[in-house]
């Protein structure tokens, strides 16, 4: 069990470094993506996590995808990523979107890295932070989960599952407040925005169930999985993330996400500020999260 107060407090204090300290993170203002990319890499190698960048040309300056990663034995048959892009879209904070992602992946980085001084797993777990994927850059080479998925296709590297945050700090409480992309409003779905969604593609059907059913076990935090078909071309919302980069290069990925404007009023608006988070379900998915890597024993 992590501790849910002071994983919440620490989720704070990164989204005010992310959305107060620095602000906007877009292609528009290229000094700050580069002051996210080194807080990131700088916050791992202050907890003993080996990280490093990955540079790549936008335009006419360079971004980077920030790697690190946890290893629990030297050849784990076991290898996921852990995934969340740093940018935010012009005009905004992004404070869901998706400082609140980039604030999970580093707190579960941290509290894995804890696992590991006393628990042997049969595991490797890669954190990936992705430079571009907000437009202009979404949909084209320049997204930096485009950049890794084509690179680790390249090098032929070992990916049994690739985790995507992607907005995971907002809540809504009354009843009507969630909605859905049609058809799924007609499927039973909740209608509060209280819960954590996994959207996975038909591939990555034993993935999302892995995940699924570890998440089940944190009572804490209600999840719910919705599995598309062909590629999620149908339901083109459920693409609009790092994932999406994966499942197009036959790897099996996932989306964990808050359901983004299907529950958040604020999405790619200014009002997208660290004050209408909700950090206790942001540290309760940080546990959850938790709950599957250590369901991997040796």
């Amino acid at each position: 069990m992590i501790n849910i107060e002071k994983t919440a407090e620490r989720l704070q204090d990164h989204l005010r470094m992310l959305t107060l300290t620095i602000g906007e993170r877009s292609v528009l203002l290229p000094d700050n993506l580069k002051k996210t990319q080194e807080y990131i890499e700088t916050f791992y190698q202050d907890i003993d996590i080996p990280a490093y960048c990955e540079p790549y040309q936008y335009r006419n300056y360079t971004v980077a995808n920030v790697v690190a990663e946890i290893s629990f034995c030297e050849n784990p048959t076991k290898r996921y990523i852990v995934g969340a892009h740093y940018d935010s879209v012009a005009g905004t904070v992004g404070a869901d979107d998706n400082a609140s992602a980039i604030a999970v992946q580093l707190e579960t980085a941290r509290n894995l890295k804890a696992v590991k001084d006393h628990q042997e797993l049969d595991l490797a777990v890669k954190f990936v932070s992705f430079a571009l994927e907000e437009p202009p850059a979404f949909g084209t080479r320049h997204m930096g989960s485009r950049v890794y998925a084509m690179k680790a296709l390249k090098e032929k590297e070992q990916i049994d599952g690739m985790i995507c945050l992607e907005m995971v700090g907002y809540t809504c409480h009354d009843s009507g407040c969630q909605s859905y992309p049609f058809p799924l409003m007609f499927l039973g779905y909740p209608e509060q925005g209280d819960f954590i969604g996994i959207v996975g593609n038909l591939s990555s059907r034993g993935f999302t169930e892995a995940l699924f059913n570890a998440f089940r076990k944190n009572q804490e935090l209600p999840v719910i999985k919705l599995t598309v078909p062909l590629g999620g071309f149908l339901l083109p919302s459920v693409r609009l993330s790092d994932h999406s980069s994966f499942w197009d290069r036959g790897y099996k990925a996932v989306m964990i996400t808050d359901t983004a404007f299907f529950r958040n009023p604020h999405y790619h608006r200014a009002s997208d500020t660290m004050d209408r988070l909700d950090y206790d379900f942001m540290a309760k998915l940080v546990e959850s999260l938790l709950f599957f890597f250590r369901s991997h024993h040796p």
